[in-house]
């Protein structure tokens, strides 16, 4: 069975000091409290586009869990939409792309 993660990425916020300020305060205590059946959470800020292209993306979230059956159940609880729409709420830069993924770890 391969784990499963929910990847959550975050535009660029037309309002950098207070998306960074509930992200942290809130949002990152919210997600710790209320997905059911996480492993591990994962977040990353983009700090530079390596094309040098104008950035789209400020953050991106990682979300683990056992199997993608347990991400589902995360999802559809009262705590998974909440979180969701806590996420959509402090995205000031625009609706948060949410996505599903398998995962595949290789080790070097």
């Amino acid at each position: 069975m391969k784990q499963s993660k929910l990847i959550v990425i975050y535009p660029v916020p037309s309002n950098l000091e207070d998306f960074e300020r509930r992200y942290a305060e809130e949002h990152i205590p919210m997600a710790i409290e209320k997905l059911v059946g996480k492993t591990k959470v994962v977040t990353s800020l983009i700090t530079s586009n390596v094309n040098n292209a104008p950035a789209m993306y400020h953050r991106v979230a990682e979300i683990y869990f056992n199997s993608t059956a347990d991400l589902i159940v995360c999802l559809g609880s009262p705590g998974g939409q909440e979180t969701a729409a806590h996420a959509i709420e402090i995205s000031s830069g625009g609706a948060p792309l949410f996505l599903m993924a398998e995962v595949e770890v290789i080790d070097f």
